[in-house]
């Protein structure tokens, strides 16, 4: 049986289509045989510099062909890329490069201030890249990415394999980023599972070839989020893999309109989003500016890693019914748990999900949940998974845990299992809230709010108290149109839920969510946390 490896396989893309558009931003392409080229460049150049096979290499860049590049060419050379948030400071920057043991980090000038005053911390980081974008020079201490990627004589011996790895850190819910550790072979299964070019897994690279040619390029493919998270790396990795397109915005921050116009403008099949806060400004824009022809060549939307609600996607489909929304709930240590496909004539409630293959659902006592029984239960996924967190032992032994003889990731997700087998996910059990012994699920919460007419968005948290052990409360980032008040807002979440579960306090202000879309639990916490301890000394 084939050992996949991601080198390998683009390997056999770019020779069966060499002046095929890989990657676009704006008005600049790069061709398959461009960046094959200019990723064997960078490989060589970082291998003789003197790392080693299966080093570490930080990517902490912007959207961009040249963190696709980076990614493609550590993977082409057996070196591991290392996704860094841009959004971190110092000590992030800091622990992240330390506890994955980057030897080598590739950075935009945009953060060449940061890096200069993170580098004396990090001495065994000997190579550093800087990538051009017109801000700060190339300083001494590092070497311009360009040079290091120009195109040379390929290297011909790899030695690759399917167990070479690929390390996503993830920021999880609590405490410093956790590195995934995906083998290959085991990644490349599961994106390919749910691809929209699916290989012959059992064959060969040859018969990969011949599928190439017989089939030809893949879809054009908007990646909106940033490549800095699984969602938009796994699906450029997958779009890449099957000779498509990867088309990504110019702009460092989201924009609705940018969006839209690259969609219509490059004529794109396929859009990657993070959930509403991707899709409401998007369907908002559209109705707006009275652009909903600009999604008129869509085949699919497909979204990971936030809540989607109903309601937007049925106004997106009112724009074009012809596609199809694909709503996949996935982690970056269990891909596949579960997906939610809407359409014309199909319809999904938010957070109803149809589960993926090897998924249980677990009650507390370890026996699996009864369909239709209402009782909540953690979501259990088998099959091909990470090797567990890198440098982490506890982590590892809490997430990835063996179960009737068979291994399981268990991120920590609970859900409900009705009769029908589907499931209707309740959130992530470390951000659920225990008041008074009752649990609530702060995404059951937040989707009753966001029912109400004037809510754009909301973030719901447990704070701590005296009485109660923990009260459940709420930040609501209201409509343009009008501020709803806080009783009103407490009684809209009692008239759908148990009283337990509505929020004590509202306070209405903008919700925090990182670049990816994901909820920033955490900071919106503080800002709760203040805001009351304001009113008190008030």
């Amino acid at each position: 049986m084939t050992s996949w490896n991601y080198g390998d396989v683009l390997e056999r893309v770019a020779i069966a289509h060499p002046d095929h558009a890989a990657v676009r931003q704006g008005d600049a392409t790069l061709t398959y045989g461009e960046l094959l080229a200019r990723a064997d460049g960078l490989g060589q150049s970082l291998l003789e510099r003197g790392a080693n096979a299966q080093d570490k290499v930080g990517v902490y860049c912007y959207n961009s062909a040249e963190y696709l590049v980076a990614t493609v060419g550590a993977l082409w050379s057996r070196l591991v890329p290392v996704n860094t948030n841009y959004r971190y400071g110092d000590d992030e920057l800091a622990y992240l490069w330390e506890n994955a043991d980057c030897t080598a980090v590739v950075f935009h000038g945009s953060f060449t201030e940061r890096v200069a005053r993170v580098r004396p911390r990090r001495a065994a980081v000997t190579t550093w890249v800087h990538v051009e974008d017109g801000t700060h020079p190339c300083p001494p201490w590092a070497e311009p990415f360009d040079a290091l990627a120009a195109p040379r004589e390929r290297r011909r011996t790899h030695g690759r394999t399917g167990d070479d790895l690929l390390l996503l850190y993830t920021g999880g819910t609590t405490g410093m980023p956790k590195g995934v550790m995906w083998p290959q072979d085991d990644l490349f299964r599961r994106l390919n599972a749910g691809g929209l070019r699916r290989y012959e897994l059992d064959g060969t690279l040859e018969d990969l070839t011949k599928a190439l040619e017989r089939d030809g390029t893949g879809p054009v493919m908007v990646v909106a989020c940033p490549l800095m998270h699984g969602t938009g790396l796994f699906s450029s990795l997958e779009c890449l893999a099957e000779a498509g397109t990867v088309v990504l915005l110019t702009g460092r921050h989201f924009d609705a309109d940018e969006l839209t116009e690259t969609v219509q403008r490059v004529e794109a099949a396929v859009v990657i989003i993070v959930g509403d806060p991707f899709a409401r400004p998007m369907l908002e824009s559209l109705r707006a500016e009275g652009h909903g022809d600009r999604v008129a060549s869509l085949r699919g939307m497909i979204s990971s890693g936030a809540m989607w609600s109903e309601e937007v996607k049925r106004g997106l489909l009112e724009l074009n019914s012809s596609m199809l929304l694909v709503d996949g709930f996935s982690s970056s240590e269990a891909l596949g748990m579960g997906s939610s496909v809407m359409g014309a004539g199909i319809t999904r409630r938010t957070a109803e999900f149809t589960l993926g293959e090897g998924v249980r659902v677990l009650a507390e006592d370890g026996t699996d949940v009864v369909p239709g029984s209402d009782v909540p239960g953690l979501l259990a996924l088998g099959g091909r998974l990470p090797l567990g967190y890198y440098r982490d032992d506890a982590k590892t032994a809490a997430t990835f845990r063996t179960i009737d003889g068979q291994r399981y990731s268990v991120p920590g997700d609970w859900a409900k299992v009705r009769a029908d087998g589907t499931i209707l996910l309740l959130g992530r059990g470390s951000q659920c809230i225990n008041t008074a012994g009752e649990k609530v699920f702060p995404e059951e919460v937040e989707e009753a709010l966001k029912t109400h007419p004037a809510v754009r968005d909301a973030c719901v948290v447990g704070v701590p108290d005296q009485r109660w052990g923990e009260v459940v409360m709420a930040v609501v980032q209201p409509d343009d149109s009008v501020v709803p008040a806080e009783a009103e807002l407490i009684d809209h979440v009692r008239a759908h839920l148990a009283a337990y579960k509505a929020p004590r306090r509202v306070r209405v202000d903008a919700v925090r969510r990182s670049p990816s879309g994901k909820m920033d639990y955490a900071g919106n916490r503080e800002a709760l946390v203040a805001w009351l301890a304001e009113e008190v000394g008030a």
